[in-house]
């Protein structure tokens, strides 16, 4: 049966084809545009799910029928299918058209003008792009990355299941856990003053289950975040293939998704080519180090240097007693507007300045701050091996804010200098090693680096040591990892902390005791207390990761329906004010917000 045969139509309009010539058929679908050449003559182009047909109008009044309708109007076509006169190879359908015998209006647009031209929406502003999304998502494009979504999902789905995962779904509605974002709370009629937090990750349940005796868990998760939007994070909602596996190493996680990914990067993204497996392993430490970043973009061949000790007294105040990195660009072909600019850029994403200078054709250091380094001009050469026609960018400031510069600088230079920059590719790595503890930015206190449920390296023994002041918190490591592919962070992962006694122990080095970890992981803490086996897992974000497939840089062009960078659904006009019936029902009461 053909399964896109309905009441409405006998073909759909990407179907018919040269071999349906002489056929009667009956077409439906939107009217993308309707041009009308002379008396009597005009034609129609009509657009559904699958493609278009081109529709040829041959008497007055056929053509006053679709004259009479606003493009976008709904209809359904009777005619007959006949060879074209000019074919147009472009189309599926091109070498046909169909003549209507009768036209039937089965949903008029009632507006004369609309927000956009749907075949060009991608180019209107995107306030009126998401106000108007259910005509945005008729341009073929944009339906097109959200068709490349259920295709990708559908082929993660079908290979969890053949490496042995069992598809489960854990609750929307829970309990609030410090997690590293803010939550969606949801207040209880029930129980007033008491709230639901919507999961900002199936974290807990998905350890839950390992302790339950289930073995290879996954499912497409929606997670839940009160974040601000950027680039590649959608603000509110989002999802991801979680899964977790019990009696599980690192090495079992990476070999799965070592198995799962590449071969639907390949099939189904922009690029033919990804990673074969093993993905390169990167020390969280040595990411920073060589890359700026914890994120690396490993389709660009630019590194980070240290120059430290090269240039830190080199007589240019900004590197006095600070950590100097260097990115070396060999034929390097850009003007000093252009440098400029660059700089100016690196320095609105990084926040920190970035200099430069340049060896030019005849071997001379030349531009930017290379007068405080004509003195060591030979070390210089020989120690950063520099040729003629080499830019040097550079960055400085305490050892964190210069790494963070080099990295941008490396991603920008890369993007600038295609020669430096393989891009029609998927890179994949692992980056390995986190640390498990760092100084909080806003606190100043000691916190957890990643996710609080990783087992530290060195389990309890590391803990102890770090509890009696014979180890730095700083420097234990945890059996976390992160999966990035072309410097966009996929996922982050970890062997869990199994043990409620290891458990407990790192919580107190944060600050949190022994009943705070009852109380805020009852759940978890007290399942753990009955023998848990150890587990571990991972959650690659499924959008991000269509976002990268597409070659989209926006995460919401593939998201159907996206919030705006304000959290706001200007479609369906959330959030909204509710009834003060609906607020005495949930025992809320409003407090007025004065504005900044």
């Amino acid at each position: 049966m053909d399964q896109c045969k309905t009441a409405y139509r006998s073909h759909n309009c990407g179907a018919l084809r040269l071999d349906n010539a002489g056929e009667t058929v009956t077409l439906s679908g939107f009217l993308e545009n309707f041009r009308e050449v002379g008396a009597g003559l005009g034609f129609a182009v009509l657009r559904d799910f699958y493609g278009v047909t081109q529709v040829v109008c041959e008497t007055e009044d056929m053509v006053k029928a679709f004259k009479a309708l606003n493009k976008e109007s709904t209809v359904q076509v009777t005619g007959l299918v006949r060879e074209r006169d000019s074919k147009n190879p472009k189309l599926p359908t091109g070498d046909i058209e169909v003549v209507p015998s009768a036209l039937t209006v089965l949903g008029k647009c009632r507006h004369n003008e609309l927000p956009f031209q749907v075949s060009r929406s991608r180019e209107a502003d995107e306030t009126a792009r998401l106000k108007y999304r259910y005509l945005d998502l008729r341009n073929p494009e944009v339906k097109g990355n959200i068709i490349l979504r259920s295709q990708v999902i559908a082929a993660l789905r079908a290979s969890m299941i053949d490496h042995g995962f069992m598809e489960i779904t854990t609750p929307i509605l829970t309990a609030s856990s410090p997690e590293g974002a803010r939550d969606y709370l949801v207040p209880s009629r029930k129980h007033p003053g008491k709230f639901y937090a919507l999961p900002q990750a199936p974290q807990q349940f998905k350890q839950l289950l390992m302790a339950s005796g289930f073995d290879k868990y996954f499912q497409i998760a929606p997670c839940f975040r009160d974040e601000d939007a950027r680039g590649d994070r959608s603000p509110g909602e989002f999802y991801q293939l979680d899964m977790e596996m019990a009696f599980a190493s690192q090495e079992d996680v990476f070999a799965v998704l070592e198995d799962v990914l590449p071969p639907i990067f390949a099939k189904y993204g922009k690029y033919d080519t990804a990673s074969p497996a093993p993905f390169l392993r990167i020390p969280y430490l040595e990411a920073m180090e060589k890359y700026g970043s914890d994120k690396p973009d490993l389709r660009i061949d630019l590194t980070v240097a240290d120059a430290t000790g090269l240039l830190a007294e080199c007589g240019f105040e900004p590197f006095a007693g600070n950590t100097v990195k260097a990115v070396v660009v060999s034929d390097f072909e850009g003007t000093r507007k252009q440098i400029d600019k660059l700089c100016a850029d690196v320095e609105v994403q990084a926040g920190s300045k970035a200099y430069w200078f340049r060896m030019d054709e005849s071997g001379e250091l030349v531009g930017g701050i290379s007068k405080f380094v004509q003195e060591k001009k030979d070390e210089v050469v020989k120690t950063l091996g520099l040729k003629p026609n080499t830019f040097v960018g550079l960055s400085a400031g305490p050892k964190g804010a210069a790494q963070k510069t080099a990295g941008v600088l490396v991603k920008m230079l890369g993007a600038f200098c295609p020669n430096h920059f393989n891009k029609e590719r998927y890179e994949f790595c692992w980056i390995v090693d986190f640390p498990m503890y760092e100084i909080g930015e806003e606190s100043g206190a000691l916190e957890f680096c990643h996710n609080p449920f990783s087992m530290p390296s060195g389990g309890l023994e590391v803990l102890d040591k770090a509890a009696k002041g014979a180890l730095d918190p700083l420097a234990i490591t945890a059996d976390q990892y992160d999966l990035v592919c072309n410097g966009v962070e996929l996922s982050s992962g970890a062997v869990r902390n199994h043990d409620p006694e290891i458990m407990v122990e790192a919580f107190r080095l944060v600050g949190l005791g022994e009943e705070d970890v009852k109380s805020k992981f009852p759940a978890m803490y007290n399942a753990f207390t009955y023998g848990a086996p150890p587990h571990a897992g991972i959650a690659p974000g499924v959008d991000r990761m269509v976002m990268l497939l597409a070659g989209e840089d926006s995460i919401r062009e593939i998201i159907p329906f996206p919030m705006n960078k304000n959290a706001q659904d200007l479609m369906m006009s959330a959030p909204s004010e509710v009834t003060q019936a609906q607020l005495d029902e949930l025992h809320i009461a409003v407090t007025a917000h004065e504005e900044e």
